[in-house]
């Protein structure tokens, strides 16, 4: 497909992939024993339809599907494109099929990412009219045979659907009659990319459960990312889109080597993964990172070994993409937090240093102090209210703040910062 000189390819959803199901962190789950009886068979002749909600619209996509974490090769057909209707039903007419170097199926082996071709969507036409502003696309495919282990993203916080194993291709109807079942992760798809105007700036949001959305609500899209890509659209209509690159449980330099035999939940470091989930990203012009609470109370890591790390992922990026933004947000309190490993005082200290060093260590060229807006100065602790999870009820964890604090940390980010 050929660009016009004021068009380009911008990300505007992604999902990090993070291992094989079921290793993960996933919120609010459904009982997934129906749709996967069994993670080494996977998924097995059934149909899929994956939600997920661009963060702005073009008149022509492109999905990446992935087989990362795979062991066989991973065989898809059937594969469509529509608009979400209500629940698993989609608006008549624009269910389309998508095609793979022109063919109507695709074999990803392990260990792959394949581009959809490009697809014109005529429903988003103009991409800019207001009744498509929070709507969600539906994916649906048919995974022929027997997948193996599942590549997925376990904290979508959005519900798809699922047909039952061993029934017929069903990813071309626009009904939901054959898609019972439900979860509420992603699987197989990672990135999607739209064609927008050039200069259109994208900002990838690096980091770990907190980024992915914890405590935030079912369906809400209201992660901090969220809160700060409606902040960016009122302010810059149409130049950027915002994408989550959070993983639950996610470090910056643990594992030093990610094994999809033996999977941790919060997948391959941030190192690791940052050629995938933010390099090869399209028109990537900012990065806001906050991630390192899990190298100290999962890796046991020193704020000296963390903050090396960010040095390195820092110096990665500046190579792969000149002039690129790159924001450091200190990381919230974990303090009495009920994860036992989070708790303990030398997790304060470390993350009390670096905290410091985000803030006047010079490696960012702006600071997100996330800390700030979160931090009850009488207890050390995550303000009161921000600490009730807001999805499935309960005190929460006193290490991820809920949709209020979420709230409070999209709003801390410097609109500014981005917009030079």
């Amino acid at each position: 497909m050929h660009l016009r000189p004021d068009e380009a390819w911008a990300t505007v959803w992604a999902a990090s992939a993070q291992g094989p199901y079921p290793a993960g962190n996933p919120s609010a789950q459904p009982d997934q024993g129906f749709i996967l009886p069994d993670p080494v068979v996977g998924a097995r002749d059934q149909t899929f339809r994956m939600m997920l909600r661009p963060d702005i619209w073009g008149h022509t996509v492109r999905l990446r599907f992935t087989n990362a974490f795979g062991s066989r090769p991973l065989q898809l057909s059937h594969v469509h494109i529509g608009l979400q209707a209500l629940a698993a039903r989609l608006v008549p007419g624009t269910n389309h099929q998508l095609l793979f170097d022109g063919r109507n199926n695709v074999t990803i082996p392990p260990g792959g990412l394949h581009w959809s071709d490009p697809i014109h969507l005529p429903f988003a036409e103009p991409p800019t009219a207001p009744l498509l502003q929070g709507k969600r696309l539906a994916v649906s495919f048919h995974v022929v045979g027997e997948s193996g282990p599942m590549t997925w993203h376990a904290k979508a916080l959005t519900t798809s659907y699922a047909a039952s194993p061993g029934t017929s291709p069903c990813a071309g109807s626009e009904e939901e009659s054959a898609l019972p079942h439900t979860t509420a992760s992603w699987f197989f798809i990672d990135a999607l990319d739209a064609v927008v105007a050039k200069g259109t700036r994208v900002v990838v949001c690096l980091g770990d459960s907190i980024t992915d959305g914890t405590l935030s609500t079912m369906n809400g899209d209201d992660r901090w990312p969220d809160f700060l890509a409606r902040r960016l659209h009122a302010a810059y209509p149409g130049k950027f889109a915002v994408v989550n690159a959070g993983i639950g449980g996610n470090q910056v330099r643990g594992p030093a080597a990610y094994n999809p035999g033996e999977p941790m939940n919060g997948g391959p470091s941030a190192l690791e993964r940052l050629e995938r989930d933010v390099l090869s990203l399209s028109s990537v012009h900012a990065v806001i990172w906050m991630e390192g609470v899990n190298d100290f109370g999962i890796g046991d890591a020193s704020a000296d070994a963390v903050i090396q790390g960010m040095r390195d992922g820092v110096a990665r990026m500046r190579a792969a993409i000149p002039g690129i933004r790159i924001i450091g947000a200190t990381l919230s309190s974990a303090r009495n937090s009920a994860q036992e490993g989070h708790a303990r005082a030398e997790v304060e200290e470390r993350r009390q240093a670096l905290n410091a060093f985000i803030r006047t260590g010079g490696l960012f060229d702006s600071v997100a102090d996330f800390d700030a807006a979160t931090l009850d100065r009488a207890t050390g602790q995550i303000r009161p209210e921000m600490q009730p999870n807001s999805t499935i009820g309960g005190e929460g964890d006193r290490l991820h703040p809920n949709r209020i604090g979420l709230l409070a940390m999209g709003y801390a980010v410097d609109l500014e910062a981005l917009a030079r």
